[in-house]
């Protein structure tokens, strides 16, 4: 096998783990949307956080815990 087809392997081998993100729970296939204040930037910042997402999600499970008394 020539340089190019081991350059195509690792290329697409690369691009193939990066694509799967590896969570411990299965995410619904719809997703929970609300709308930041105007004018606040709060979009752009919240994309700024590391791993906004799951920060976001273990959130409002914490979030939905108080609200029925789950302490």
């Amino acid at each position: 096998m020539g340089n190019l087809g081991k350059f195509l392997i690792i290329l697409f081998t690369n691009i193939d783990l990066g694509a799967k993100k590896r969570l411990g729970r299965p995410l619904d296939k719809q997703a929970i949307a609300f709308k930041g204040y105007k004018g606040k930037g709060q979009k752009e910042r919240l994309k700024a956080v590391p791993n906004w997402q799951e920060r976001l999600r273990e959130y409002v499970d914490r979030l939905i815990s108080i609200q029925n008394n789950e302490f």
